[in-house]
């Protein structure tokens, strides 16, 4: 159900490495609770230090509310996907491809360690869902 090659965050992130880089994005279940993405907000800065599970300063709203997007690991964000400002849509249609939110550089990828593999996110959801 959910992408075996990621790790992922109990609040709902995913992130792919390749090399000393990253990409995160949020879930398809976190997508669904959103319901519609409508506006994604990017810092003003072209790059940011992130702390591993601290906000991003990066906003999804949807009609149904506003969620703040915390980082999986622990660096500095590097890019962020533009396109996803004038066009939502495009989370909403695929978050683990073209709905991608940031890169980052790790400064440290023992973090990774801590996060979730699909199996065990999967199981989170269904643990979330039933409360």
């Amino acid at each position: 159900m959910y992408p075996k090659e990621l790790k992922y965050t109990e609040t709902h992130e995913w992130i792919s490495v390749d090399g000393d880089t990253a990409t995160v994005g949020i879930t398809m279940y976190a997508k669904d609770q959103l319901e519609e993405v409508t506006l994604v907000e990017f810092p003003d800065e072209e790059t940011i230090e992130v702390e591993q599970n601290e906000e991003t300063g990066i906003v999804l709203e949807s009609h149904k509310n506003v969620s703040d997007i915390n980082s999986p690991a622990s660096g500095t964000i590097i890019a962020f996907n533009k396109e996803l400002e004038d066009n939502p849509d495009v989370l909403n249609a695929n978050p683990y491809q073209e709905g991608w939110l940031y890169k980052m550089t790790l400064s440290d990828p023992d973090e990774l360690e801590d996060l979730l593999d699909a199996e065990a996110y999967e199981q989170h959801v269904k643990e979330e869902m039933e409360d």
